[in-house]
């Protein structure tokens, strides 16, 4: 299995800024920027949580699971 990370493609979507989410939400720009640039080995359901209510989503719309390898592993 394969976690997939969309949040920099939410972001693009919404024409959102890293700065413009960590100032509504709180979460350090440095944690932001890893998970745009997908560099982040983990995600706390703390910051998982504030990024639902700030960006009016779900879970599955910042991260996804799916099956097989990931390519240019």
């Amino acid at each position: 299995m394969q976690v997939n990370n969309r949040f920099a493609s939410l972001l693009g979507s919404r024409k959102m800024k890293i700065s413009e989410v960590s100032r509504s939400t709180g979460i350090s720009r440095t944690t932001l920027t890893k998970l745009y640039y997908d560099t982040s080995r983990a995600v706390s359901f703390a910051v998982l949580g504030k990024l639902c209510e700030a960006l009016d989503c779900g879970v599955a719309d910042i991260l996804d699971v799916s099956r097989g390898e990931r390519s240019g592993s």
